[in-house]
């Protein structure tokens, strides 16, 4: 008896998990967001709904439209947050490198948002403007492209940390009262948290 109840829930399961599959895909197409299951399409998806933005249409060039035009998306389900650069088309020389992060890949997009998932949830989200952005990549990009150690990957990228995160962006979610709970991945507010304690 309890093989067959494991095998019916497993069935549920997939039935579930089909269903709600094609229900992504077919919602996704509606509003005009994309394929959910290209890269971290869904997380980008799942960001600009939360901070108010407009995906953007392509899966190329800028994540999502803010106020200010387009912007760059990063998100990490580590422990600590931070923010990858990776796989950056590589230049023929360093000038031209710069250049190309300055005028396109970086500095194209004036607001960069970076988040930190647990799970399926969003524990914080932080905005940090491009100079910033530049100002912190741009020498840990050129000791890299000038290295004389050759790169199994010759395309260049380096990591924001968390430090320097925390010190140059703006944290915009949750509201600085707020923290995540990421056992239940509910928001506490800590201003009513702190009442309660005393």
């Amino acid at each position: 008896m309890a093989e067959t109840n494991t095998n019916d829930a497993s069935m549920n399961a997939i039935q579930e998990f089909s269903s709600l599959f094609d229900r992504m895909y077919t919602l996704c197409h509606e509003m005009g967001w994309g394929d959910p299951f290209n890269y971290s399409r869904a997380r980008e998806i799942h960001m600009a709904n939360t901070l108010g933005h407009r995906i953007a249409p392509y899966f190329t060039g800028a994540d999502a439209i803010d106020e200010d035009g387009p912007c760059e998306y990063k998100s990490t389900t580590q422990k600590n947050i931070n923010a990858t650069y990776n796989g950056i088309s590589a230049q023929p020389t360093w000038e031209e490198q710069e250049q190309y992060l300055r005028n396109d890949k970086i500095g194209g997009y004036k607001n960069h948002y970076y988040a930190r998932y647990s799970e399926g949830t969003i524990v914080e989200i932080y905005k940090m403007t491009s100079d910033k952005v530049l100002e912190i990549l741009i020498p840990k990009l050129r000791e890299q492209y000038n290295s004389e150690n050759p790169l199994k990957d010759s395309r260049p990228g380096k990591t924001i940390g968390q430090k320097e995160i925390k010190k140059f962006a703006t944290k915009i979610y949750p509201q600085t009262n707020e923290v995540i709970n990421e056992e239940t991945n509910e928001v506490i507010n800590e201003e009513t948290d702190e009442e309660t304690n005393e």
